[in-house]
């Protein structure tokens, strides 16, 4: 039985295009999660779904709205596990340990958005609970964000949170590296 679990965070319709709070290069990170998800389910990988909710007067993630929802590409499959979340942290306040420490998985893999508030602090979080922890960085997005006046570039952004994690929190990987290696390395 594999020991592995894909993480998919917050990939919902409010950081599509069209959605509250766009996100550059969403559609790529989303077909390319689509791709690590698909060959997880092939080889026998828990694939859990997280979801940010946010109060039904929010600007964007509202309890109740479409945009909320999970984008259709990466959906998940009939018993798929979707955790319901407050924070950006995926661990904090969900039962995320739990599930995966009731399945013996020890090797997690993070995908989504947006690459510097969610996957950043779950990817941290996952390390310092003792888990083996991969990001998959072209299946992730972020934003062009402001600080001090200036903006700071998505790419840049991404850039900077990515060098971060791969420093000390986990290995960071693209989905052509995933996809092709052995499903369940020893």
């Amino acid at each position: 039985m594999s020991k592995r679990a894909v993480i998919v965070v917050d990939l919902q319709k409010d950081y599509l295009a069209v959605g509250g709070l766009a996100l550059v290069e969403i559609d790529e990170a989303v077909a390319n999660a689509a791709k690590v998800i698909n060959v997880a389910r092939s080889a026998g990988d828990k694939v859990i779904h997280v979801r940010h909710e946010n109060p039904a007067n929010a600007q964007f993630f509202a309890r109740g709205t479409d945009g909320a929802e999970i984008i259709p590409t990466v959906a998940p499959a009939k018993g798929e596990l979707v955790i319901i979340k407050q924070y950006p942290n995926a661990f904090r306040g969900t039962q995320l340990k739990h599930a995966l420490d009731a399945e013996g998985i020890k090797d997690v893999v993070i995908l989504g958005a947006m690459s510097h508030m969610c996957i950043d602090a779950t990817s941290r979080a996952a390390a310092d609970l003792g888990y083996n922890t991969t990001i998959v960085e072209d299946a992730c997005a972020t934003r062009d964000v402001e600080f001090n006046g200036k903006t700071v570039s998505a790419a840049q952004v991404h850039a900077a949170y990515m060098s971060a994690l791969a420093l000390a929190y986990g290995k960071v990987v693209t989905t052509r590296d995933l996809t092709s290696r052995d499903p369940n390395p020893a």
